[in-house]
């Protein structure tokens, strides 16, 4: 009896052994985190949720419940933002919802013409706070003469952008792409009164102040820098209106999200 005993230990031993016997190069198999396989595994503290690699569990540390989207309420379309601002100043409440809602090839055709009278009633409301003839307050080609109409001539004297002209490419609100050029939301090139070289409407950069250049575009006039707070002998100061006073600060990254460091 005593020797059918020790025959039986030894082949458990035997069987132990083998179940956790190395193979020659003594490896170690990692088991692979998943937070979506149905079981606690890794550094999870619950099933597929918390640890270094899953989203937190509720409280309790059981198993996470996901909680579906809400549909409910009414929602409305957000604004055309292809370049900022331009919705914001240009469009009024009487054509915004619509505005926001149009198929973007079809935006310059219904809304140019509200953008041009929008445009002209602005310089107006200023023309009136400087208590001059909004007659005589109007719009200015500004300097984008050359980009749009092509470099044939030096100068926005030259190469008119006429309000018709600038609406129209404004109210199409999307933000266009040219490959074969610098991307770039506005450079002036040599600057003014000339702007040799400009390139505008290619893109956008993180740098790109987008806000100033469509100031600039709407108020600024031949030289960029019509409306700039400047004082003006017999008419007093005029109100600037070529930025909004906010200047980037930041040094964004080239590379996707584009976050610079704090400051």
């Amino acid at each position: 009896m005593k020797i059918h005993t020790i025959k039986y230990m030894f082949l458990s031993l035997c069987a132990a052994t083998m179940f956790v016997a190395c193979d020659d190069d003594d490896a170690l198999e990692m088991v692979e985190t998943s937070c979506t396989d149905g079981i606690m595994n890794g550094t999870e503290t619950g099933v597929d949720c918390g640890g270094t690699s899953c989203a937190p569990c509720e409280e309790g540390g059981g198993e996470m419940m996901v909680t579906p989207p809400d549909f409910s309420g009414t929602y409305a379309q957000v604004d055309f933002m292809g370049r900022p601002g331009i919705n914001t100043v240009l469009s009024i409440p009487d054509f915004k919802d619509p505005y926001n809602q149009a198929v973007p090839s079809t935006i310059a055709e219904f809304y140019q013409k509200d953008f041009e009278n929008r445009l002209e009633g602005l310089h107006d409301v200023y023309a009136e706070l400087l208590g001059l003839d909004p007659e005589d307050v109007n719009y200015q080609p500004n300097i984008l003469g050359d980009i749009l109409n092509g470099p044939d001539k030096d100068g926005f004297t030259d190469n008119i952008v006429s309000a018709e002209v600038l609406t129209t490419v404004l109210a199409n609100d999307v933000l266009e792409v040219a490959p074969d050029l610098p991307t770039t939301y506005f450079n002036g090139g040599s600057g003014a009164p000339n702007f040799e070289g400009a390139i505008g409407f290619t893109g956008r950069t993180p740098q790109d102040d987008v806000i100033d250049v469509s100031l600039i575009l709407l108020f600024g006039g031949g030289d960029g820098a019509r409306f700039n707070g400047q004082e003006v002998e017999g008419v007093g100061t005029f109100p600037r209106l070529v930025s909004d006073g906010v200047a980037i600060t930041a040094n964004p990254t080239d590379t996707f999200p584009y976050l610079g460091s704090p400051e």
